[in-house]
């Protein structure tokens, strides 16, 4: 069946509001319970919502004869990293990512820490919407608690360390979100030995990600120029992106980030494969400073999950999302702000320069990114499948063709389209995208 509900990253909504409720959520559960035996772990972010939907989960996993562990507060790539190391059959993260409070989601993660296939999400869905589930009196699991789970992250997060203080004289502000990383990564950097001014700390269920975070980056720029910093680094609600600004507050995307690592990872001799992967949504630039260097450039669908698979299978051992997903699979199989934090640190003091004097990294292609929202993802599907549509896109496609690129595709996690217009003629690109835009917001 199709893949209705799971996106390139799990399944989100409005909390309280199918999919994102307790009855979906204890639906998923027995289904999970169908598919795994044994112990299924579940973590979850400081949203209000994460609550009602761990306790749905854990009674439809227990209902089929799982027994669960609940991790409480963990970031994403903690939960990750660690899942090998518990002995689980599978993690369940609940999170919205970087969305606001009240939507959230629920992420999959396979027991060797890696995320679920589509083919294993299509499956779950197939059950959960037959809702024909065998449950077995006697055969019922039972829950523990297990809040120490952290410790070995912060055992491999040490690992990164080449002396007692590595950021040692470096002054950083560090934006938590307000989410699952709050107490964890202030902490961290200080071990590292750094100044930090930490902001978005103080989580209460309802300001994550709010004027805060790698998707409103003002705090953390703001704090940077008022603070006198070195570096602005940016966290979002589950930890698993990262956003970054100079010393003088500005702003820097994914891509930038990208080369930066690089370049840093080439340079000290740590890139494997010698090669970086991306995703179509990078900018050209990136691949052309990239490939200025001799590194090998790779390019995936949009999604941390399919730059995961690419880097495992040419192995290697860097990739990332415009976004600001980094993967460090050295340290952790997932996207991980924390570490790619502390590694853009290591490699600016490396550097002995201000960042201003660094960054941007490249020059960028000229290019216009569109987010059309509309009511619901029914609608965007609607639209999607509109012949008027396909035949414009396709046309914008003939008209850049050998000079950039179009992308028009859904969001994974909202009701949005998504129109990227990419070239070397800014011109072109203006006028590409606005065909494109005039078609698809004739449906709003």
């Amino acid at each position: 069946m199709a893949d209705k509900l799971f996106g390139t990253d799990g399944v989100r909504g409005k909390a309280n509001i199918f999919p994102m409720t307790a009855d979906f959520a204890l639906k998923l559960g027995k289904a999970l319970g169908m598919m795994f035996s044994g112990k299924v772990a579940i973590a979850k972010d400081t949203r209000v919502s994460c609550d009602m939907l761990e306790s749905s989960l854990a009674a439809g996993l227990t209902s089929m004869g799982c027994d669960v562990m609940l991790l409480g507060v963990l970031p994403t790539p903690v939960a990750a990293m660690i899942t090998p190391k518990l002995g689980v059959a599978m993690t369940v993260m609940i999170s919205a990512s970087h969305n606001p409070y009240h939507d959230n989601g629920i992420k999959l993660i396979k027991a060797d820490g890696h995320k679920f296939s589509d083919d294993m999400t299509a499956r779950l869905e197939a059950w959960v919407q037959e809702d024909n589930f065998a449950l077995n009196p006697d055969k019922i699991g039972r829950i523990e608690y297990n809040f120490k789970a952290v410790t070995p992250y912060l055992s491999q997060i040490a690992s990164l360390k080449r002396n007692s203080f590595p950021l040692s004289g470096l002054k950083v502000v560090i934006d938590c979100a307000n989410g699952a990383f709050s107490k964890i990564a202030p902490q961290v950097f200080r071990d590292f030995g750094a100044d930090v001014i930490a902001v978005g700390v103080a989580p209460d269920g309802y300001n994550i990600n709010k004027g805060c975070g790698s998707t409103c980056t003002d705090l953390m720029c703001e704090t940077v120029i008022k603070e006198n910093s070195d570096i602005g680094i940016a966290l979002d609600g589950d930890g698993d992106r990262i956003i970054i600004c100079d010393d003088k507050g500005n702003r820097l995307d994914g891509d930038q980030i990208i080369a930066f690592l690089g370049q840093y990872l080439k340079s000290d001799g740590r890139l494997k494969g010698n090669a970086v992967v991306a995703t179509i949504w990078s900018n050209m630039g990136l691949e052309k400073f990239c490939r200025g260097l001799g590194i090998d450039f790779y390019r995936t669908a949009v999604g941390e999950r399919y730059v995961t698979e690419k880097m495992n299978e040419i192995g290697a051992n860097f990739g990332g999302e415009e976004s600001g997903h980094m993967v460090l699979s050295d340290f952790a199989p997932t996207g991980d702000g924390l570490i790619a934090g502390l590694t853009v640190c290591m490699g600016l003091l490396k550097t002995r320069k201000k960042m201003s004097k660094i960054f941007p990294v490249f020059e960028k292609c000229p290019c216009k990114i569109d987010n059309l929202r509309f009511a619901s993802r029914e609608k965007v599907a609607e639209v999607m499948n509109d012949a008027e549509v396909q035949k414009t896109i396709e046309a914008a496609k003939q008209e850049v063709a050998g000079r950039g690129s179009v992308i028009v595709r859904k969001s994974g996690t909202e009701p949005l389209i998504k129109v990227r217009v990419e070239g070397e003629d800014a011109e072109l690109v203006q006028s590409v995208s606005s065909k494109i835009n005039d078609v698809i917001t004739r449906f709003m």
